[in-house]
């Protein structure tokens, strides 16, 4: 996909696949979230991605629009997902 204004078509990709790593904590995965704007978007990001079993932490960067969860195990991205759609913001990729 191309990420000029244009839209051109050309092979400049936006990687948005969530990048996993495991940790001595668990595993660190980042996804990127799109229509936070201030603390109050991270906070409820934050406060529905806890809720999803397994989620043991949850940083969010609200000017780069990252959200990384530290979790037990590997999560479903549809859960995430649905953690970030119940908080009113759409997971991208």
């Amino acid at each position: 996909m191309c990420n000029s204004e244009s839209g051109c078509g050309c092979a400049t990709a936006v990687d948005t696949a969530p990048a996993a790593t495991a940790t001595q904590d668990g595993v660190r995965t980042t996804y990127t979230v799109s229509g936070m704007t201030c603390g109050g978007c991270a906070n409820s990001v934050r406060k529905h991605l806890s809720t999803v079993a397994g989620v043991t932490g949850v940083e969010v960067d609200v000017t780069d629009g990252l959200v990384t969860v530290t979790s037990d195990a590997a999560l479903e991205t549809a859960d995430v997902r649905t953690a970030v759609e119940q908080a009113g913001y759409q997971l991208v990729g």
